[in-house]
């Protein structure tokens, strides 16, 4: 059943006073983007019929095709808590149409739609929940964000080492204005590193959620003279910012991933899960892990993952299975990182772990062993694989990857692969403080 009508957010902006309505949707590269309209465009926006110039977003569509309209998802509807309350501003996040009335498959969320449209179809809800870790710098005098901090705290530490708690107390209760449901807040291993847990949703809701607890976090950091950085990996010698998948699949509102005959609680199905995110992990990587900075994370040392395994009994692997039971039986993939646009990422593990299930794909041995301490020998007696070693050689795996490719469709693989190729080769060519210290003076 529907949140919202159309004449319901009429009526609430009126006696709401809201001036400003904000007319969200996301690039293919994860970036949030608004048309901002005022109360008396509304009702033609609830018409879909607000246009804006694709050819000017990043990704999108060429200038000769430009002309793109923005549908709005009218149960996505919500006022900011932050802005002023005389003249509120609110938000709808939308869905991209072409100018012909069909949706443009350079639309992130469309993507995902069509997966979960795909599950639903087998009977099949699609159940995710995110930790997403950020950190909290300094500004410089000009505003500008930089990577200081004079805390020192670390994992579960409080006040006062915890210079960040009052922030942090801040964004929880703004996210609880905006109908979240913070399970966990706390300080992160590195200084300055946090982490707020919101409870798991339906996909196309945890998607839209991250979107905008993002948008969140930085605007509170900001009113707290901090900056908010969700850059996989921002200081050397310490831990980067990961962005966990808890996800399970229901069908007749019961979790099918439990199954407590197991000795591990999981189902068949789950196995079978875990098996096609496996199998198409080096493919899906470029997603979950976007951009250069990405793979500074995958360091041995810092916990983040960097082989292709599965446990239920250590964190090194890839995929962890919790052990919550019943109902919170679930499935946790941990490499991908919050620079990820999280509509691709979530219809990439959606799809793979369905391609598991249909083609039954057993997932190799559970490793039980912390592989970080094993041998070379031994992983290759194993089997076991690494994820890309950079941003070049995930494309290229991506490429190697025919159904990871149907997934993201024609237009975002030829663009993202396209983006993705130019930034690792400026990255290539760029002259890094590094090389500066370390071989100037030699040479």
């Amino acid at each position: 059943m529907a949140k919202y009508s159309k004449n319901d957010i009429i009526r609430i902006v009126d006696e709401e006073d809201i001036e400003f309505i904000r007319l969200q949707f996301t690039d293919i590269f994860g970036t949030l983007k608004n048309v901002a309209i005022t109360a008396s465009q509304l009702e033609k926006a609830l018409d879909n019929k607000c246009m804006f110039d694709g050819s000017s977003i990043e990704g999108f569509v060429r200038i000769e095709e430009s002309d793109m309209y923005l549908h709005p998802d009218l149960d996505t509807f919500m006022i900011f808590p932050w802005r002023p309350q005389q003249g509120k501003v609110a938000r709808i996040i939308c869905d991209v149409y072409m100018a012909d009335g069909t949706p443009f498959e350079g639309d992130p969320r469309y993507i995902l739609k069509k997966q979960i449209e795909k599950a639903k179809q087998m009977g099949y809800i699609f159940n995710v929940g995110p930790e997403c870790e950020f950190f909290l710098f300094h500004l410089d005098e000009n505003g500008q964000p930089t990577t200081i901090s004079h805390e020192r705290a670390g994992y579960f530490d409080l006040g006062p080492n915890d210079l960040g708690e009052n922030a942090r107390r801040d964004m929880v209760l703004t996210l609880e204005d905006m109908d979240f449901e913070i399970e966990a807040s706390h300080h992160e291993v590195a200084p300055a590193q946090h982490e707020i847990d919101f409870k798991y949703e339906e996909a196309l809701h945890t998607a839209d959620n991250i979107m905008t607890f993002k948008l969140a976090i930085k605007t509170i950091a900001k009113r707290h003279g901090l900056f908010a950085s969700f850059m996989p990996k921002p200081k050397h010698g310490v831990s980067g910012s990961g962005m966990h998948i808890n996800m399970s699949l229901s069908k007749d509102g019961v979790n099918i991933f439990d199954n407590e005959e197991d000795e591990l609680g999981l189902s068949e199905e789950a196995y079978y899960f875990i098996g096609g995110i496996m199998k198409h992990m080096k493919g899906m990587t470029v997603i979950t892990n976007p951009i250069v900075n990405s793979y500074k994370r995958f360091v041995p040392g810092y916990e983040a993952p960097i082989y292709i395994t599965w446990s239920a009994t250590n964190r090194s692997p890839l995929i962890r299975i919790p052990a919550a039971r019943g109902e919170g039986r679930r499935v946790e993939l941990r490499n991908p990182d919050p620079s990820a646009n999280p509509y691709l990422v979530l219809a990439l593990c959606l799809a793979a772990g369905i391609d598991g299930i249909k083609n039954k794909i057993q997932p190799d041995t559970e490793l039980r062993e912390n592989v970080f301490e094993l041998t070379e020998q031994d992983k290759k007696r194993l089997g076991i694989e690494s994820l890309p070693a950079d941003l070049h050689e995930a494309v290229e795996c991506l490429k190697s990857d025919d159904f990871i490719r149907e997934i993201l469709g024609e237009h975002i693989y030829d663009k993202y692969i396209e983006a993705k190729e130019a930034e690792w080769n400026d990255y290539r060519a760029a002259v890094t403080q590094w090389e500066i210290d370390e071989y100037l003076y030699k040479f």
